[in-house]
């Protein structure tokens, strides 16, 4: 006769009401904490060898569950913190120590709206044991050289089938009588994420900021650095450490890092956050060419849910009257990167944001000293195209030159398109700035000389209107930069 197989769970939680979104939150971390510690301790005893004969070792996400019988009376200016109408929601939740102050926002705004309690409790979704720690650990390094049987026989481990964005792209369809999403990730998708951010970047989650500037260019990174450190070192600055590749901390006061290690060689997409409380400093990201760098960079910061991203890089300038130097602000874009087009269909339209298109022309009027007619000589908005070939000059030139006129493009580049298109699939507010580094239609190719003039004319300006851009932008109201014109038909209630 079979032994009956069993089930090992770490000491179980009640769902319980919540009324205030302190509480709430609190009782998330205490699950998840629980949870994790679980894992950890039943992998130890494993890799032991003190393993379960008839039995596997599983613990869940904790999970918010909101049920509600009414359509409510909703402030029709806000795109988040309500749901859709009558019936029960419900997301899992992973690092509710990570997202805390996210997370008060969005329960606040569901018990303001809707007038109930929210349900906190374990899920269902089992957590794989490769993301019980936060920081990551090599699950099957740690294990014996003799170990010869399925890991997964003893643990959960990560599923694929369940860890998608078909929520936030809105290709996951429920009845009525279903479950409904609370949030347009879940638990182990933003788990997955928060793991390739800490391998892409060399930094850990938590030291990301809200607002994010992308940049290509090495140059850019030196210069943020050097700003950076002069604001640490202001004792007068609203920023309180500086957090360089290899989670090297530098306190406000401090002229070295105190934390951290620098790594052996740079991470494929380096990562520097000048941070302020509640996440509202400025992280500069370094994707490198290419928009598949900045596809895979950005499917994994947005899990973060930050307030707001930038591109600052270069293009070629499509025009005559052009001129090296010359700034252009992306008001629509020709996707020809071809890296979204299954999750995003080029039909399409990627519109400018209001928010972001005024504080980046603002700022470029702060920094430049100009404004009115006057910002024109040096500032053009309109069209920017992003391609995926970037010897596209190589080319017989009739063809794409014809199309890149009849589309009205300014600029042309390699990453723009592609991070507007997934701040627009992931509701993230987005916005674009390049400078023009070349004109090879009109025989001005980027040549090393050539460059190295440029960019050390340009690129401590650029930054500098990037960062005041980011700077204004936060001292708008959450509600109002996360813009009605991302959200579809079917919203979660979290942004």
């Amino acid at each position: 006769m079979t032994e009956p197989f069993s089930i090992l769970n770490p000491n179980q939680f009640t769902h319980e009401l919540f009324d205030d979104a302190d509480a709430a939150i609190e009782r998330l971390i205490a699950i998840y904490d629980s949870h994790t510690s679980f894992l950890q301790n039943a992998f130890c005893k494993v890799a032991q060898g003190d393993i379960p004969a008839m039995g596997r070792y599983r613990a869940t996400y904790p999970e918010i569950c909101i049920r509600t019988n009414t359509h409510a009376h909703i402030d029709s200016r806000l795109s988040f913190g309500h749901v859709a109408g009558p019936g029960t929601y419900s997301t899992t939740i992973t690092r509710p120590d990570l997202f805390k102050y996210y997370l008060k926002t969005q329960i606040k705004l569901l018990l303001r709206n809707h007038q109930i309690k929210v349900e906190i409790g374990p899920s269902q979704t089992p957590i794989p044991v490769h993301f019980a720690w936060p920081h990551g650990m090599n699950v099957e390094g740690s294990l014996p050289e003799t170990w010869s049987r399925p890991l997964r026989d003893i643990f959960d481990v990560p599923d694929l089938s369940i860890t998608d964005d078909a929520i936030v792209n809105g290709t996951k369809h429920f009845n009525s009588n279903e479950i409904n999403p609370l949030a347009p990730f879940t638990g182990p998708r933003i788990d997955y994420s928060l793991h390739r951010l800490a391998h892409y970047t060399a930094t850990r989650p938590e030291h990301f900021q809200n607002f994010v500037l992308f940049t290509n260019y090495q140059f850019y990174v030196d210069e943020f650095i050097a700003w950076a450190k002069e604001e640490i070192a202001n004792s007068e600055s609203k920023y309180d450490e500086f957090v360089e590749v290899g989670n090297q901390c530098t306190s406000k006061g401090h002229s070295e890092p105190c934390e951290g290690t620098a790594p052996p060689r740079l991470p494929q997409m380096p990562a520097y956050h000048l941070k302020r409380k509640d996440h509202s400093g400025i992280t500069l990201v370094n994707i490198g060419v290419g928009p598949s760098n900045a596809k895979t960079i950005t499917d994994h910061i947005a899990v973060l849910r930050p307030h707001a991203w930038l591109m600052l890089g270069h293009c070629a300038g499509l025009r005559n009257t052009q001129r090296l130097g010359d700034y252009v602000l992306a008001h629509g874009y020709v996707r020809e990167d071809h890296v979204l087009d299954a999750d995003l269909p080029t039909w399409v339209p990627i519109p400018p944001l209001a928010e972001v298109q005024v504080a980046l022309e603002q700022s470029v009027a702060d920094v430049t000293g100009l404004s009115g007619y006057e910002l024109k000589r040096i500032m053009r908005t309109g069209t920017v195209a992003t391609i995926d070939n970037r010897n596209w000059e190589l080319r017989d030139h009739q063809e794409p030159v014809e199309r890149l006129s009849q589309s009205r493009a300014i600029g042309l580049d390699m990453e723009s398109a592609t991070i507007a298109a997934n701040g627009f699939r992931f509701r993230v507010p987005y916005g674009t700035l390049l400078c023009i580094s070349d004109k090879p239609l009109h025989g001005e190719l980027k040549l090393p000389g050539m460059a190295s003039d440029f960019y050390t004319q340009q690129v401590k300006q650029h930054l500098k209107i990037g960062i005041r851009t980011m700077e204004n932008l936060r001292k708008m109201p959450v509600e109002r930069l996360h813009s009605r014109k991302l959200r579809s038909f079917a919203e979660t209630a979290f942004q």
